[in-house]
C-alpha cells in the first residue's frame, strides 16, 4: 500500500490579485527569537493558483502544495475560510 506524500498547507490573507487565475497570499507565523526568547511575527508571501478566479483581496484562504505551475506558483487554492471586507 503506497502512502500519499505529505503536502504543505498554508493559511493566510489575500493581499493582491496577481493577474489571471493567481493571487498573492500573506502568511504570518509566530516564532521564538533565538537570542531574546520573545515571540516575533514572521511574514512570507506566496503566489497561489486560483482556477475559478473566486478570491478577492482581504479573503482568508487555505492553500495546498502542488506541482510547480510556474516559476513562483506551487500552491493551489483549497478553500476560502472567510470573506474579506
Amino acid at each position: 500500500m503506497s502512502q500519499m506524500p505529505h503536502k504543505r498547507v498554508i493559511q493566510g490573507r489575500v493581499v493582491s490579485r496577481a493577474g489571471d487565475k493567481s493571487a498573492v497570499v500573506l502568511v504570518e507565523r509566530k516564532v521564538v527569537h533565538p537570542k531574546y526568547r520573545k515571540i516575533v511575527k514572521r511574514f512570507k508571501k506566496y503566489t497561489i493558483h486560483d482556477e475559478k478566479n473566486q478570491v478577492k483581496v482581504g479573503d482568508e484562504i487555505i492553500a495546498i502544495e502542488c506541482r510547480p505551475i510556474s516559476k513562483t506558483k506551487s500552491f493551489n487554492l483549497k478553500e476560502i475560510v472567510s470573506v474579506g471586507v
